[in-house]
């Protein structure tokens, strides 16, 4: 069952050519972090090793946004196709019907984080820390997913909600620059824990105010509440 359906929701994403692109738009940044960026230092200065931890955040954080964004679209379909009320009436629950959708997004986003990471070759991770790294990125995925359609109705309100939800990328890679108090200023954006979490991988943990394992953990615990968070406001506000 959940192969027929794995293989009926790539077919809807691909036959969308923004759902298409979006798909490998997390790529790109890696083809960026492993070509481009060395011609672009090599050719004015640029000292990449000094801003490994802001380069890493960004490819990074585009991830779960992308496919959160991707879900997102997906589910807007059908609910413009009232698929979703059906599906409410029917043996497959809505839980299942959405966990199929976000368990096979956050999959995804998942080992594209750890290949992006892997591939743009920025830094010095481990094998190993990247997977951790990916997977506290990729649970950031569904949240995107929900909160796009608790604010959305159809794919035009939810293309202008993503370019909003835009700032969650942004606070966390700006909340690099500081290494004091004044970081946790930006510390309800979900991406500043895993940022700061590569920052010290980067840096060396006696720059932060915490080390990576605090960092890691609070963000993990975070991410879990406004997953919880994000789905019950998207059940109330589409009132499915």
């Amino acid at each position: 069952m959940f192969s027929s359906f794995f293989v009926s929701e790539l077919k809807k994403w691909v036959r969308d050519p923004m759902m298409a692109f979006m798909i490998f738009y997390p790529m790109l940044f890696g083809l960026l972090g492993r070509y481009a960026l060395p011609t672009i230092a090599e050719n004015s200065g640029f000292m990449i090793d000094a801003y490994a931890d802001f380069i890493l955040a960004v490819l990074a954080l585009i991830t779960p946004f992308a496919y959160g964004a991707i879900v997102a679209f997906s589910i807007l379909d059908d609910r413009d196709d009232h698929i979703l009320t059906a599906i409410s009436v029917t043996p497959l629950s809505l839980n299942k019907f959405l966990s199929f959708r976000m368990v096979m997004a956050t999959t995804l986003t998942f080992f594209a984080t750890w290949f992006i990471l892997w591939f743009a070759n920025v830094g010095d991770l481990s094998l190993g820390i990247m997977a951790s790294l990916a997977f506290l990125n990729c649970l950031a995925t569904p949240m995107v997913g929900f909160f796009i359609n608790a604010f959305a109705t159809n794919k035009i309100e939810g293309f202008a909600v993503m370019k909003g939800f835009g700032m969650i990328i942004i606070l966390p890679v700006v909340s690099l620059i500081f290494t004091d108090a004044k970081e946790f200023i930006f510390a309800l954006a979900p991406g500043f824990w895993p940022a700061k979490a590569i920052s010290t991988l980067v840096r060396g943990e006696e720059l932060l105010n915490l080390n990576y394992n605090l960092y890691y953990l609070i963000g993990l615990a975070y991410i879990l509440v406004l997953l919880v968070f994000s789905y019950r406001v998207f059940l109330k506000r589409t009132k499915v």
